[in-house]
């Protein structure tokens, strides 16, 4: 029974080797050449997200401006529109003044008048 156990561990010890040996084979770091052949993808990978992140910055960007732009033009017509309803009041304000004082005038002139007149004697 003694030799039987130490068969099943030079088994397990062989086994274990056999496993770590592979193991190490998949882990081990790659040959320079296969290194700087996957650096360069990677450079060229990172590259290629740079541009598209560029283009696609650049092209919110255009699309923010035309927008400011928009916006702009729609704040500058509002603009216009009430300082042109703001002139209109302002002249319909001063043509309403200058109706009353011509009016005022023409009925002071008429008691200016009534005045003036010679009064009858009853």
């Amino acid at each position: 029974m003694n030799n039987s156990r130490g068969v099943e561990f030079l088994a397990g010890f062989l086994l274990g080797g056999i496993v770590g040996a592979a193991v190490a084979l998949l882990m081990a770091p790659a040959s320079g050449e296969q290194t700087r052949e996957q650096l360069m993808e990677r450079g060229i990978e990172l590259r290629h997200r740079g541009e598209e992140f560029s283009e696609e910055a650049l092209e919110r960007a255009q699309r923010m401006a035309e927008e400011g732009q928009k916006r702009a033009t729609e704040m500058q017509e509002r603009s216009r529109l009430a300082l042109e309803e703001q002139k209109s009041r302002l002249q319909e304000a001063i043509d309403a003044g200058k109706q009353a004082a011509a009016q005022r005038r023409n009925d002071l002139m008429g008691r200016f008048e009534q005045d003036k007149a010679p009064k009858s004697s009853n």
